[in-house]
């Protein structure tokens, strides 16, 4: 349950310095990867925040990575509201976000296993996409798509995360 009054809410670019605020504590503990103000604002539009009394307390983001494919990013709680559902109300918005785009499976790559096997995701060891989606995606230059390619090159940034993936219900 979320606290009252928390709104989450598809993310401006007037919020992206509450973002770097919110994930700068996490990226210094090696929990999330590091994006840079300008990364952040050419990614607005992936981000949602929740919002309580005018003050963003959480982000979080979806990328999509294929036809039928997306990958959850950045959710960031603030620490004197964690425990709230803030972080479940994030990842229930950009869900919606993603069935509304088509897709039918997430995917993360997370230290929060317990957070996301709560709410359905399953840990995948192997390859989730067939052998020619694989060479297509190899292509992209987001280094997100390389981690979740698992590529030798972004090794050193997925020690330790576990990969997991969420197949959406046919609404």
């Amino acid at each position: 349950m979320t606290s009252a009054g928390v709104l989450v809410r598809r993310a401006r670019t007037a919020d992206v310095p509450d973002i770097l605020t919110l994930i700068h504590p996490l990226v210094e503990q090696n929990i999330l990867l590091g994006k840079q103000l300008v990364q952040l604002y050419e990614s607005v539009q992936e981000f949602v925040v929740a919002v309580d009394d005018g003050t963003v307390v959480g982000c979080g983001a979806l990328h999509p990575l294929w036809a039928d494919l997306g990958e959850v990013r950045t959710i960031a709680v603030a620490d004197a509201q964690r425990g709230q559902g803030i972080g479940g109300a994030i990842l229930d918005k950009l869900e919606t976000h993603a069935r509304d785009l088509g897709l039918n499976r997430l995917f993360c790559l997370t230290f929060e296993v317990d957070f996301f096997t709560g709410r359905g995701f399953v840990e995948v060891p192997e390859a989730v996409v067939e052998p020619p989606v694989f060479d297509e995606m190899s292509r992209s230059f987001d280094e997100g798509v390389a981690e979740f390619l698992d590529l030798a090159r972004v090794k050193q940034n997925t020690l330790g995360n576990t990969r997991m993936l969420k197949n959406l219900p046919v609404s």
